[in-house]
């Protein structure tokens, strides 16, 4: 799955969004690019649990 993340604009960003995300399946493979603040995620959790983390996160999904 994809999200874009609008305020993810740096590597500390991207890095906090990838814990986020291993807070929801540690198996998670992140794939996080500030630059374009796309995020690539291989995941066997619900997209809405993840979306949901980001969002509670300060990191709100636009896709």
């Amino acid at each position: 799955m994809e999200f874009k993340i609008e305020n993810m604009t740096c590597g500390g960003c991207a890095r906090s969004v990838s814990k986020v995300i291993q807070s929801v399946d540690a198996d998670a493979k992140v794939d996080a690019d500030p630059v374009t603040r796309m995020i690539k995620v291989d995941t066997s959790a619900n997209p809405a649990d993840v979306r949901q983390a980001l969002a509670q996160a300060g990191y709100p999904s636009a896709g």
